[in-house]
């Protein structure tokens, strides 16, 4: 695979190395060597304010500034090692200087994908690329098949979440840069996991942030809730899509990924003809064809706007994924009972009734948070499509203490909530230590450097919490304590419930895998509905030669229902309420021959399914 970016400094061997970078902004760009041997050397201005030019002498390793109009001197804006920091000089890389063992992998298709969501820095507590190495194939046996990185371009210090970066192609240095990086993803390929890089493409951080020097990457005419917006289509802004469009396109190539993951889709403010996000969808769509490996691109929005994912052949973007949220907060508002914030949208079995049948829940109705109408009806969208979630970095670290949804929810309710994640038809993500109940939470850290900013960040996030009414207490984002509580405690997944956890989590996935009716994550051949008055749902499932029923309590008490299993003879393939699963013990049979209707007693806060029988 060869790069198919040419933006920075690009080491083309014997010594040389050629510089591009797009300074309109500036009359006379010079590339300033200050290591191994300091020098000066100019590039020639060129066409739409690109500086270009081919300098002797310059290895791998080489460090380099760029030195505008001979006043400012700056890291290079698409810089692929920075390790000295976001305010320190850039790094020349080979790219060539990495031996892959990943020839043979083409990729995953869509219905197999199963993500599991990681933080580099609180994965392990070395906290790097590499060490989240011997921790794969405990995901595979889980049954994870994909791991989605959040972001790591280079952020200030080495505590962040990743959405602080401003070097979009440079992989963060306390995480051990690109080398490490490449290590971790050859290593996922081997061990048949696909790698998916989060990539924020509607801010950048404000610390080392030096882009606006160059040019017009951002613009006054909209903003974001982290401030000016990138400009996707104003004057320049073709110049900057370039830049965004090679980055996307030097994760595929250069590091191997298999998809990218789009940052709040929702801030990206783009009137063109040609939206960038239609483009970079179809750019990466061709590249990996042309790779002969497939190649996904999902995004995060708030919209429930289905034009992100339906074909460009009726009118939609072309992306192949969409975080739905909806389904998220109507099943947390069931387990948790919070009516806060937004969710107080949400906290009725129907909700989730909805987001089952249709991926969103608000496909056009009021909505009391927003007051105002939300979301359209996803036609022409596949069921594969919505990635959903119990949790994940937002859901958890976004609440003021990051409590995860282990110290919110009974034991119970931790096996209820996997069940209708996994049995769902949607493509699912775990959150890092969510599969035996990592009981650490997953809080907001920083390491900025400029006391305006810290203090800044502390306001910004106890307002955040306000209509959640969580503003008292919330930790200092800029004490390493923060950081060091939300590493995660590997040796949980050994020890009682949390072992009888992701043994659950192992089987629902088991099942998922091998029974055809819940691998093909068709969405028509689909029904789910409240069970009588109790807060009790029934998800249907069925193909040509298979059918399963789902039954999920939400009822903190046993309770007793009428169950309307079709007619026929029923085994019963899983009971969260069984004793191998550390519940109470069961009064559902092993096998039911359902009537019209049928009563059944189901334990508290109950998951159960069932496989139809075939007749001989």
């Amino acid at each position: 695979m060869t790069a198919q970016v040419s933006l920075g400094a690009i080491y083309k061997g014997d010594g040389r190395c050629r510089f591009l970078v797009w300074a309109p902004l500036a009359e006379h760009v010079a590339v300033h060597i200050v290591s191994p041997q300091e020098r000066l050397a100019p590039l020639t201005r060129g066409q739409h304010g690109y500086h270009h030019g081919e300098v002797a002498g310059v290895e791998p390793g080489s460090l380099y500034f760029y030195l505008l109009d001979g006043k400012k001197e700056r890291p290079d804006p698409a810089s692929r090692h920075q390790p000295q920091g976001v305010h320190g000089p850039s790094q020349v890389v080979d790219p060539h200087d990495f031996a892959w063992s990943d020839q043979r992998w083409v990729g995953l298709a869509r219905q197999d994908l199963v993500f599991y969501e990681l933080h580099v820095g609180t994965f392990t507590p070395e906290g790097a690329f590499e060490s989240a190495i011997p921790h794969l194939e405990g995901l595979r046996q889980l049954g994870v098949t994909a791991v989605e990185i959040m972001p790591v371009a280079q952020f200030p210090g080495s505590r962040n979440w990743g959405y602080d970066g401003v070097y979009p192609f440079s992989a963060q240095n306390s995480y051990g840069g690109p080398e490490g990086l490449k290590r971790l993803v050859d290593s996922c390929h081997r061990h048949g996991l696909a790698v998916f890089l989060d990539v924020v493409y509607n801010h950048l951080g404000p610390e080392g942030n030096y882009l606006r020097d160059f040019g017009p990457y951002f613009t006054d005419r909209y903003l974001t809730p982290w401030g000016q917006a990138l400009n996707f289509d104003g004057p320049g802004s073709d110049e900057v899509r370039r830049f965004f469009m090679e980055n996307a396109l030097y994760w595929l190539t250069e590091f191997h990924m298999d998809g990218l993951r789009l940052d709040a889709v929702h801030a990206i403010t783009d009137k063109s003809a040609l939206p960038f996000l239609e483009e970079l969808a179809a750019t990466l769509h061709r590249t990996g064809d042309k790779l002969g490996r497939r190649v996904y691109v999902v995004a995060e929005s708030d919209l429930n706007d289905p034009r992100l994912i339906r074909p460009r052949a009726v009118g939609g973007y072309g992306l192949d994924g969409q975080w739905s949220d909806d389904f998220h907060h109507a099943l947390h508002a069931l387990l948790t009972g919070e009516h806060s914030g937004y969710y107080r949208d949400f906290g009725q079995l129907q909700h989730l009734v909805r987001a089952l049948r249709l991926g969103y829940v608000y496909t056009g109705q009021y909505s009391a948070y927003r007051q105002r109408r939300h979301g359209q009806q996803a036609h022409f969208c596949e069921t594969s499509q919505f990635v959903v979630f119990t949790q994940n970095h937002d859901q958890v670290g976004n609440r003021a203490r990051g409590e995860r949804l282990s110290q919110l929810v009974s034991f119970n309710g931790l096996k209820l909530a996997a069940g209708v994640l996994i049995l769902s038809p949607f493509t699912p993500l775990l959150f890092m230590g969510e599969e035996y109940g990592e009981t650490a939470p997953f809080q907001y850290f920083t390491s900025h450097s400029d006391p305006d900013l810290v203090e800044a960040v502390r306001k910004g996030r106890r307002e955040e919490f306000a209509s959640f009414g969580w503003e008292n207490g919330v930790p200092d984002p800029q004490d390493k304590e923060t950081f060091l509580r939300s590493r995660l405690d590997h040796s949980l997944c050994r020890q009682g419930r949390h072992h009888a956890l992701r043994r659950f989590y192992q089987e629902l996935f088991r099942l998922r895998r091998e029974l055809p009716v819940l691998s093909g994550l068709n969405g028509n051949n689909m029904e789910a509905d409240a069970v009588g008055y109790e807060p009790v749902l029934l998800l249907r499932r069925w193909s040509s030669d298979d059918e399963i029923c789902a039954v999920f309590s939400f009822h903190n008490k046993e309770t007793a229902v009428s169950l309307p299993l079709p007619a026929g003879n029923w085994r019963k393939l899983l009971d969260s309420a069984e004793e191998q699963w550390l519940g109470e013990g069961s009064k559902v049979p092993a096998a039911l021959t359902s009537p019209e209707e049928m009563w059944i007693t189901l334990s508290p806060m109950a998951c159960l399914l069932f496989e139809r029988i075939k007749e001989a």
